[in-house]
């Protein structure tokens, strides 16, 4: 029985904060959670480091992230453009 399972790619959206390194961008995703108790809502912010091959991302920009094989040890993610 050859079956593959292949998982659908994530994807994210956030906004630039650093675009200092070379082919690489610091996106901040701003995500909604709740407090599993309480139920409280609050904004919860993380940082991703994405491969943006060309540079052609700058600070303040809003990019879309798809999820991708790791590129190197700490960037698994990778500006989508569109």
């Amino acid at each position: 029985m050859n079956t593959s399972t292949k998982k659908a790619k994530k994807f994210l959206e956030g906004v630039v904060v650093s675009d200092k390194m070379d082919k690489t961008a610091v996106v901040a995703v701003n995500i909604l959670k709740a407090h599993p108790k309480y139920l409280k809502r609050y904004l919860s912010t993380k940082k991703y480091k994405a491969h943006d091959p060309e540079n052609k991302c700058k600070v303040g920009d809003k990019v879309k992230m798809t999820e991708t094989k790791p590129v190197s040890k700490g960037k698994k993610w990778k500006i989508v453009f569109e």
